[in-house]
């Protein structure tokens, strides 16, 4: 993939659409049949799907829910957390991981990250939860499509009796030591936003568990608390995955694994053909099984390096421009790592992620190789 035409391309960063250009034969099929049946609300359609992506994935048990927000919102309350309670996650992430703490009624404590993979560094876990005391739980992103150093994570937040959520929003089948990411923590979430590995069209997510009793209390919550329709066992929430999005889901999960090995191979090529222009490449824990979510380079003039890729047909992005902690709704109110979060604030200038998603071609990825050299 290295060579290039040095014509300018319009290429976007992300392609939600892509996947319905080519299988609108299968998904339309899918969303007739929902048409049909008459039941548009946690039918059959959400049943099977949360069956198909917990076998998928080795997990005990799946809940269909509206959104991964929500999906991290009913994970904290099947652990027990609630009013005053605090949770420890990271700043460098989308601010949906730490608004749900707070739509939970608890309290983020925010954690720096390690500056090589983005992810929560257990030595500012570790320093926090020694000085913030008592945290009730602990919320691990694999972000990017990159696993967190998850078996650490666990290990010292269950030092603390701080169970673990695994935030795998943008991480659909990615690994560590050949165990799906979710399967390591005490409860796990997953977002199905169109633009994710595995994206709905429209929101969408998921929580799973090995543990039935969580499954059993997420799958209450996400319906006004109920186990007997019409009876409030426990006060809950309205939050379920729809029956269309839940058939389109079942479209799409089969062909996950296709599109997790194209865009590895489209990070390979990047890896190569841009080892040598003094960008910093995503690096990938040992053991680890990397879904690109997105592709994120750091770069020490990144606003220019944008601007000149938008002239030269290059759609980028950045996640996220802001940590949390320093967003006007956060700002000065947050406990945090006392020892900081140098990392996040650091590679939040610097961050940028170039065009990925599975139906990008052989082409388009040499165009954007050859307008990051030329310009770099």
């Amino acid at each position: 993939m290295s060579e290039a035409t040095h014509t300018p391309t319009k290429i976007p960063q992300m392609h939600p659409g892509a996947f319905f250009e080519q299988h609108r034969a299968e998904i339309m099929a899918a969303v007739n049949r929902v048409f049909e049946s008459g039941w548009y609300i946690l039918g059959e359609e959400v049943k099977a799907f949360e069956q198909e992506f917990a076998r998928r994935f080795c997990f005990g048990g799946a809940v269909g829910v509206g959104n991964g927000t929500d999906a991290i919102v009913l994970a904290l309350r099947a652990l027990g957390v609630g009013e005053g309670d605090r949770v420890a996650t990271v700043s460098h992430t989308a601010v949906a991981t730490v608004a749900a703490i707070e739509m939970a009624r608890a309290s983020p404590v925010l954690v720096d990250i390690n500056a090589d993979s983005y992810t929560m560094d257990p030595a500012s876990l570790l320093r926090t939860l020694e000085a913030r005391a008592p945290i009730k739980a602990v919320i691990a992103v694999h972000l990017y499509g990159h696993p967190a150093d998850i078996h650490t994570i666990v290990e010292i937040a269950h030092r603390f009796n701080a169970p673990v959520i695994e935030d795998c929003a943008q991480a659909h089948g990615a690994k560590l030591n050949e165990r799906f990411v979710g399967n390591i923590g005490d409860i796990a979430t997953f977002s199905f936003y169109p633009t994710k590995n595995l994206g709905a069209f429209g929101d969408g997510g998921m929580v799973v568990s090995s543990d039935l009793e969580r499954i059993r209390r997420v799958r209450m919550l996400r319906e006004y608390g109920w186990e007997r329709r019409y009876i409030s066992d426990v006060p809950g929430i309205n939050s379920r995955l729809d029956e269309l999005h839940a058939a389109t889901l079942r479209v799409r999960l089969p062909y996950l694994d296709a599109g997790n090995q194209r865009r590895a191979d489209i990070a390979a090529a990047y890896d190569v053909d841009l080892a040598d222009t003094g960008l910093i490449l995503p690096s990938k824990r040992p053991g680890a099984t990397h879904v690109y979510h997105q592709y994120v380079v750091r770069h020490r003039d990144r606003d220019r390096l944008r601007a000149r890729l938008k002239e030269n047909g290059v759609g980028t992005n950045i996640h996220y421009p802001v940590p949390v902690h320093s967003q006007p709704a956060y700002a000065g109110r947050l406990e945090a790592d006392p020892g900081g979060l140098n990392n996040t604030d650091a590679v939040a200038t610097q961050i940028l992620s170039l065009p990925m998603y599975p139906e990008l071609s052989d082409a388009m990825v040499a165009n954007v190789v050859d307008a990051l050299r030329r310009l770099l």
